[in-house]
């Protein structure tokens, strides 16, 4: 059992919070509570394990009031939080891992409070992971590299850390404004190289384009003259 899992030990119903995005294991998440259900919710996540699940959820129908039953949410763990005089809080949460909801407890709570189990990614070939890892990697730094440079590249290009195979998929994925039902796929996945290489297809366009970008970003800078051609 991992660390992360290991804090969810002996853990079996948490919370739910429904909310139109997706959260990720180690994605940082504020929140604002306003509503008195929700309000509630906090004060009994702090009162416990200080933990509550975020669940992707975007009605598609009127009739639709929660989400599905073995849908993929994650585990938000509270980090701090700053209480306004009318009872609103400000919060600032983490993602800690994923979970699947089982079912739903029917309890006299105003918030929904869900049967879950708790999952990482299945065990692979660790040669293959660190193989298609290092092409994930090394397209984001491209990327960020290109970003430094249509910043004006001031200062100095911070060290990226290389983070282990899984994790460093969830940071990536987090890095990108994808859409929420793509970054739902990636979220519930169990394979660490199906989520990589979908990663890579993703972030090969998105390289080209930022390094485009930033060398026609670096040429206005000079009033248009480079010494280098772009075929656009």
């Amino acid at each position: 059992m991992s660390e992360l899992l290991d804090k969810l030990k002996g853990v079996t119903q948490l919370p739910i919070f429904p909310l139109p995005l997706v959260l990720l294991p180690i994605e940082i998440l504020p929140l604002h509570i306003f509503e008195p259900r929700y309000r509630q919710m906090l004060d009994d996540a702090q009162a416990t394990n200080k933990m509550f699940g975020v669940h992707f959820f975007e009605p598609k129908e009127e009739f639709d009031t929660r989400p599905a039953v073995g849908s993929v949410g994650c585990v938000a763990e509270i980090r701090e939080v700053q209480t306004m005089p009318d009872g609103r809080s400000n919060i600032l949460t983490n993602g800690v891992v994923r979970y699947r909801l089982l079912d739903y407890v029917e309890t006299d709570a105003p918030y929904l409070i869900g049967e879950m189990e708790f999952f990482e990614d299945d065990i692979e070939d660790a040669g293959e992971k660190l193989k298609v890892a290092d092409k994930v990697f090394e397209l984001f730094e491209r990327i960020a590299k290109a970003a430094f440079k249509m910043s004006g590249s001031r200062g100095r290009f911070p060290e990226i850390e290389r983070a282990d195979p899984e994790p460093m998929s969830f940071l990536v994925t987090a890095a990108f404004n994808l859409d929420n039902e793509r970054k739902y796929r990636l979220v519930e996945m169990t394979s660490t190289i199906k989520r990589l290489r979908n990663l890579r297809k993703i972030l090969v366009q998105a390289a080209d384009q930022m390094e485009a970008s930033a060398e026609i970003h670096q040429i206005s800078q000079t009033n248009g003259h480079s010494k280098k051609k772009i075929d656009l």
